[in-house]
């Protein structure tokens, strides 16, 4: 009799385990399930689709039921639902959707791929709003499609700032619509940090965008068309984006008595094997470990899903192979920006009590003297022991993504934070510059570990003011006026070693300029003559994302240099 595997969802990891599997075992009988009608598609490009950047739907379906049969031999079974799971006696009970039969299924193995559905709290009006959707498949998408086509909704609510909220929030844009995001936390995409997150609500707000922070939904009115949040603020709006996070589909796993973790999600061993070692399970089902600190965590990513779906089936065949964790590695497009972030956050660094030094950034994205540079504001973290690297999260108009890569690559590998500067990247003006802003990290570090330099973060400045510490900027006298810090004094660097008479000698000294750079000079000029300085990380830039929302070019518009960038 042949081995029998049978797959419960398609799409990621449903999907390239089956394939893999075929590839690897030409006689094994192979099953899929999948509850709806597709069983592979690009989840990631539905709200493109949505926004009408991508035209074609058909683009959207990476495999049809008939090209995985005829190409893999699979038997493919949509509009099939597994109810339930005998481990005992190794039997499948599914129900056929379309014509409510209900048969069993003997199995050698099963890899369960069910997913995650989005969360829907029990708020008031909720069922009763005919304007409201979800966004998870291909049948949302359609129906979403279909609404806006029908109806021509002038106003909508996006509610949730993850990356599929923002990302339905930009494509709702650009058909030319009116959006309000609401979110109930004080900051949108949740893998960044308070201050990272700042560039792009100041980027939101540009677009014309009405982003609700720290607030929730106390209830949908009006069949929908209204909606009333906690502060009493009323929203009128024609459609409803709900997408405030995802959770486990787990009931399967649930009642067949298979092992859940503190999140919900399916444990897995090293092998993605369950608590019954003839069932596996892969992507947003299960918990996975985190790659840095080894803890479970639930990151629910088309990546990480399609390597375990690899490695299921090697498993299956007899190679053992081991998943080693997720960094969470993500990179999204925010109408001009490009949002990226690998491994961990300063939020869980503190939430886990993990000693850590912060660097921040503000390179250009290649050579300033080659149209078109723009600045990346990046954002490092590590151990200052060791020197692991725990994550780093980046910000701007181009060369986002690659940095990032990059970095999650040298947090696998291990490599030290100083070894960053010693990485040999891709050079030529329009793609980078002679010390890529990884090095510049790198650079940075090496500073800060070698004492050439000691820092004080944007959140430490308020203090400063309030205490009246001495606090230096080093800029043009023209950027000063055009902005800065509350009772800073301005001595431009070109005049400093001229003018250290008008320097306490018996007080600390903070220095600030605009990315890092000209204040970096000013500390070694100072520290060099005996005064107790320390720099501003992260710079003007860093605090006025902050403190300054208002103004809008603060952050791509000014260099090192003192010269605005156009």
């Amino acid at each position: 009799m042949k081995n029998k595997t049978i797959i419960i969802g398609g799409v990621a990891g449903g999907a390239s385990t089956a394939t893999r599997l075929r590839r690897l075992d030409e006689n094994r009988e192979i099953v899929m399930l999948e509850r709806g009608e597709y069983i592979s598609f690009a989840n990631c490009g539905l709200p493109y689709y949505i926004g009408d950047v991508i035209q074609s739907r058909d683009a959207l379906l990476v495999e049809t039921v008939e090209d995985m049969e005829a190409r893999f031999n699979i038997d493919v079974r949509i509009f099939s639902e597994a109810m339930s799971i005998d481990t005992e006696n190794k039997l499948l009970t599914i129900k056929n959707i379309k014509s409510n039969e209900i048969y069993t299924e003997r199995y050698d193995e099963l890899v369960i791929s069910t997913g995650a559905f989005p969360v829907k709290p029990p708020i008031s009006g909720l069922k009763e709003a005919k304007n409201l959707f979800t966004l998870r498949n291909i049948p949302d998408m359609d129906q979403i499609k279909a609404f806006i086509d029908e109806n021509k909704p002038k106003n909508a609510a996006v509610i949730g700032g993850g990356f599929i909220g923002i990302e339905m929030a930009e494509n709702l844009h650009h058909l030319g619509l009116k959006v309000s995001i609401v979110e109930m936390a004080d900051q949108v995409m949740s893998s960044v940090d308070i201050e990272m997150a700042e560039i792009i609500h100041q980027h939101i707000r540009d677009k014309n965008v009405n982003l609700i922070l720290s607030d929730g939904i106390k209830s949908f009115n009006n069949l929908g068309n209204q909606i009333e949040l906690n502060s009493g603020k009323i929203i009128d709006t024609d459609l409803i984006i709900f997408s405030i996070g995802v959770r486990p589909e787990n009931m399967l796993a649930k009642k067949a008595g298979l092992k859940l973790g503190e999140f919900g999600g399916l444990q897995v061993n090293e092998h993605l094997q369950t608590s019954n070692p003839s069932i596996y399970a892969i992507g947003d089902v299960i918990e996975v470990k985190d790659f840095i600190t080894g803890d479970p965590v639930m990151i629910p990513l088309a990546g990480p899903a399609n390597k375990q779906g690899r490695i299921v089936a090697d498993n299956l065949t007899g190679t053992k192979s081991v998943y080693i964790g997720t960094m969470g590695t993500s990179v999204a497009k925010v109408f001009d920006y490009t949002v990226g972030s690998t491994g961990l956050n300063e939020k869980t660094l503190i939430k886990k009590h993990i000693k850590y030094k912060s660097i921040h950034i503000h390179p250009g994205s290649h050579a300033g003297y080659y149209p078109g540079s723009s600045s990346i504001a990046m954002k490092l973290l590590f151990d200052p022991k060791t020197e692991k690297i725990y994550g780093a999260q980046a910000i701007g108009m181009d060369g986002v993504d690659k940095r990032i890569d990059v970095l999650a690559t040298a947090i696998r590998a291990n490599v030290k934070v100083t070894d960053l500067k010693d990485l040999e990247l891709s050079y030529a003006p329009p793609f980078s510059s002679a010390k890529d802003p990884v090095n510049m990290l790198g650079f940075v570090a090496e500073n800060m570990l070698n004492k050439l330099v000691k820092t004080i973060q944007w959140n430490d400045v308020n203090d400063l003011i309030k205490k009246e510490s001495y606090i230096l900027d080093v800029r043009d006298k023209i950027e000063y006026e055009t902005g800065n810090i509350p009772t800073s004094v301005n001595i431009p660097l070109p005049e400093l070693r001229d003018r250290l008479d008008e320097l306490p000698i018996d007080q600390k000294i903070y220095i600030y300029c605009q990315t890092g750079i000209r204040a970096y000079n000013a500390y070694r000029i100072l520290s060099q003559n005996n005064f107790d300085v320390y720099n501003l990380d992260g710079a003007f830039k860093t605090y006025q994302s902050v403190y300054n929302p208002g103004d809008s070019k603060s952050f791509q518009e000014v260099d090192d240099s003192g010269t605005m960038k156009f």
